[in-house]
């Protein structure tokens, strides 16, 4: 019945964030009594780097550009900004979150920087002006992702960026090294972090650095894994992702050294995903088309009312205790 009413767009924004909260209230409860690290880090080391990459790329990207460039800010920024005084703008919380990258990763002029996960090009686009004698490679596995950021760095008269779209289970940098290394929201759609950190040491140069911006929860790790009806997020939006703890990348220190790590308040990414809601809502008209051509005019109304879910729901969960339950993590790794 519930379903029903949720795929027609029948229950109204008060009584949807309700019933997310309680699913959340009811994870957190879930997750107290079985969570176990040192078993969940042991059975990362035995994944594979990257699971159902074919779904979870589908459940984001079969959307053309356009929806994200209605729903996004001007940068297309799709991870949590920064809002210093709480009264910015979308597009300058994008800004001051990618300058906070900067500063954070300790990027300057004139270094090699390999941008793992680029999406449409926020973070690869922002270094490639501010650092003009740095040579900048980023990677998607989206081939329109890469169409257009190469188009937005041509129009720019940027020529120190190449992007380069590749399977991350199977991609290499030989013999090319870095002196930094960056991702954004990425490493939540990995699994076994020893081999991708493995991996990442021998992208770096001596004395090389990783910096990567993830999503957490501040006690916990947990797979994104549909178990029941009301798990739909996981079905639709997370397939073959995880919520790692905060602390889940310190049990991972084989071949890079944490330097440094952070924990941005999630009211941050709350202010973020309502700012993408109303952006979506505001543009319904110019929406709605995209989703009858993406999904069938027959299930535009069913996907219209997910995406907001999905906005709604990021909302919630970044929002929950004041922003102190699930968290933005930063990090900064040195080379062993």
């Amino acid at each position: 019945m519930i379903d029903s009413l949720l795929e027609k767009n029948l229950l109204p924004d008060w009584l949807l964030r309700i019933g997310i909260r309680r699913l959340l209230a009811q994870r957190i409860r879930g997750e107290s009594t079985t969570y176990r690290r040192e078993a969940y880090v042991a059975d990362l080391k035995t994944r594979a780097l990257a699971e159902q990459t074919a779904a979870a790329n589908t459940q984001h990207y079969e959307v053309p550009t356009r929806f994200y460039q209605l729903c996004l800010g001007q940068n297309l920024k799709y991870s949590g900004c920064l809002y210093p005084t709480g009264k910015e703008t979308l597009d300058q919380a994008e800004d001051a979150m990618l300058a906070l990258y900067a500063e954070r990763a300790q990027l300057a002029d004139g270094q090699t920087i390999l941008e793992l996960g680029c999406g449409w090009g926020s973070l690869c686009l922002y270094n490639a002006k501010k650092f003009p004698s740095s040579q900048i490679t980023a990677i998607s596995n989206s081939r329109t992702q890469k169409e257009h950021i190469d188009a937005e760095a041509k129009q720019r008269g940027l020529t120190n960026l190449t992007i380069i779209t590749a399977d991350i289970n199977v991609f290499d940098t030989a013999p090319a090294k870095f002196d930094r290394v960056v991702s954004v929201e990425m490493f939540e759609h990995l699994k076994n972090y020893q081999r991708l950190f493995a991996h990442i040491a021998r992208w770096l140069k001596p004395g090389g650095m990783l910096f990567t911006h993830i999503f957490t929860h501040h006690r916990f790790s947990y797979h994104f894994v549909a178990r029941d009806s009301t798990d739909w997020m996981s079905r639709y939006f997370f397939t073959g992702g995880q919520m790692p703890a905060h602390d889940l990348f310190l049990q991972f220190q084989d071949d890079l050294k944490l330097v440094s790590d952070w924990k941005v308040n999630g009211r941050h990414y709350q202010q973020t995903a309502e700012h993408w809601l109303q952006n979506m809502d505001a543009h319904r008209t110019e929406i709605f088309p995209i989703f009858v051509q993406t999904y069938g005019a027959e299930n535009a109304t069913k996907w219209w009312a997910y995406w907001r879910i999905f906005y709604l729901s990021c909302a919630e969960l970044w929002g929950y205790r004041g922003g102190e339950e699930w968290l933005v993590s930063h990090y900064l790794f040195r080379k062993i």
